[in-house]
């Protein structure tokens, strides 16, 4: 199969794996927050399906607090082949993974590299499956051939970042959002692999190569079923007494409405439902002033509360100019 083959829609975001010793807090936020079906959990790990995939979200027991890995479905055995050697030429390193660790993950095998920001990228392309009747309390999970949802990094690298997802998996600017907060001015990329708006979001503050982000991933992103999962699970979050990052609102580049909870790790999840799928021949890329459209505002809003957000922020971006910034390309 020749190397120039084009892969968009050819690759989906398949599993996320989190690392945490707060697996009970995890189970909790999971299964009885969001509403997913519990698939497994033992001491060390929780494991959770939103459809006939054995597994798409695992916590792993481990000191992170953070995302550990993503996992990539590709289309098959010679679209996996193409990435293998892309990355060869590029002289990045992807080393199989173990049964143990295929099995924790649920996939019959996979491949793991180093991507961008440190963040383990995992290639697979048999899932396990199971017929076994969902019992969870969301109608549904948006998955299929678009994948499992999102995830949004921050970056000191976004030309990089932009790169590595281009060239090895070749992804699609849908669009770009400039959010000015704090007195900075962030700049938004929005990438998809699929007609799935976006799988990836690249976040940069704009003149300033620091990140305030301790995690590797800022946040991910779920797309539910209806509208009524999204609010079910918000009243769900309130009443368990779990942060709200941002309220229930809406984007203006893929039209989603969604709120952002944040998970026992500290990092956010984003529920959404209602998201556009991109239709190819007739999508044109723009740019958007601001992240909502309405709603998304944090429930403290005060002078405080503000303060304190900020200083922290501005802390953690002082602190990463201390460290480089892994890339693979």
């Amino acid at each position: 199969m020749p190397q120039s083959k084009d892969l968009f829609g050819s690759v989906s975001l398949g599993y996320i794996l989190v690392e945490s010793n707060r697996l009970s807090e995890w189970r909790t936020f999971l299964q009885d927050g969001l509403g997913l079906h519990l698939a497994a959990a033992d001491a060390t790990s929780v494991a959770f399906r939103l459809d006939n995939h054995a597994r798409r979200l695992v916590v792993s027991k481990g000191p992170a607090e953070d995302v550990a890995a993503i996992g990539l479905q590709l289309q098959d055995q010679a679209t996996l082949q193409i990435v293998l050697d892309r990355l060869k030429e590029r002289r990045i390193t992807a080393k199989p993974g173990t049964a143990s660790e295929a099995a924790l993950r649920g996939v019959s095998g996979f491949w793991r590299m180093t991507g961008p920001k440190g963040l383990a990228v995992e290639l697979f392309v048999e899932p396990l499956t199971t017929a076994e009747p969902l019992n969870m309390l969301s109608s549904g999970f948006i998955t299929g051939a678009s994948g499992v949802g999102h995830i949004a990094v921050s970056t000191r690298l976004p030309e990089a970042a932009l790169r590595f997802w281009q060239e090895i998996f070749d992804a699609r600017v849908s669009d770009d959002i400039v959010e000015h907060l704090a007195g900075v001015t962030l700049d938004i990329r929005f990438l998809r692999l699929n007609e799935r708006h976006h799988s990836v979001a690249l976040a940069a503050v704009r003149g300033l190569r620091l990140d305030p982000i301790r995690t590797k991933v800022q946040h991910f992103n779920l797309l539910a079923a209806s509208l009524d999962d999204v609010a079910q699970a918000f009243r769900r979050c309130k009443a368990l007494g779990l942060k709200m990052a941002h309220e229930i609102g809406q984007h203006p580049n893929d039209k989603e409405v969604s709120f952002y909870v944040v998970s026992p790790s500290g990092f956010e999840v984003e529920l959404g439902c209602q998201a556009l799928v991109v239709e190819e021949s007739t999508w044109k890329p723009d740019t958007y002033q601001g992240i909502s459209l309405w709603g998304h505002k944090p429930p403290n809003n005060s002078a405080l509360d503000r303060f304190a957000v900020n200083a922290g922020n501005f802390r953690r971006g002082l602190l990463s100019l201390l460290h480089p910034e892994h890339s693979p390309i």
